[in-house]
């Protein structure tokens, strides 16, 4: 793991992907542990990148029909305002991967965009496969330990206990390898424009 110490902050970065934070996965019955906290860290990294000019993305996740998140229910709605504009926009997504069948490449080409931080839901999910797919095309990359988060694993007989979401995040960020920076926390993620920009 990409590591900094604690007097020296990490570079900024100059684009935000906010990964399916939707109302069915941070409010009600639905909602990941410890919700209140990642709904503050993702809207404070928010505000943070459109004060710094940072590019923002809002990954929005078309689940199948009868699902949590399906199109144009309450649960598929952003729990975050959205501004749109040149340096913020909402990308839908059909599948795991914010990069797969959708123009999310191409708006980070055009933009210049060179090292971008990750966060939202569902961190072995969304959060991991889109931050791989990043690493994959030569970003730098930042997961926040802090602003991504996760359902428990259920126990299952013969093969494990229940896994608390707080394991599966951290090692979810783990897995992505030495590459990726995961041991930063949000407020010490830095902001600029995107080159482009």
């Amino acid at each position: 793991m990409t590591q900094h110490a604690g007097t020296t902050p990490p570079p900024p970065v100059d684009a935000l992907i906010v990964v399916d934070v939707q109302s069915a996965f941070v409010t009600g019955d639905g909602a990941v542990p410890a919700a209140a906290r990642l709904v503050d860290r993702t809207a404070d990294l928010i505000a943070r990148a459109r004060r710094d000019g940072a590019l923002v993305v809002h990954l929005q996740n078309d689940g199948p029909p009868g699902s949590e998140d399906e199109p144009h229910t309450p649960g598929w709605e952003l729990h975050h305002p959205v501004e749109p504009g040149p340096r913020e926009l909402v990308i839908r997504k059909p599948h795991d991967d914010g990069f797969e069948e959708t123009p999310l490449g191409g708006v980070l080409a055009d933009a210049g965009v060179r090292a971008l931080a990750v966060c939202g839901v569902m961190s072995e999910m969304c959060v991991q496969a889109t931050a791989r797919t990043a690493l994959a095309r030569g970003y730098r990359v930042v997961v926040p330990h802090d602003a991504h988060a996760t359902q428990d694993v259920p126990a299952a007989p013969g093969i494990s206990e229940v896994v608390p979401a707080a394991t599966v995040s951290r090692v979810a960020a783990y897995a992505l390898g030495s590459d990726a920076e995961v041991t930063v926390r949000a407020a010490d993620v830095a902001f600029t424009a995107p080159a482009a920009g």
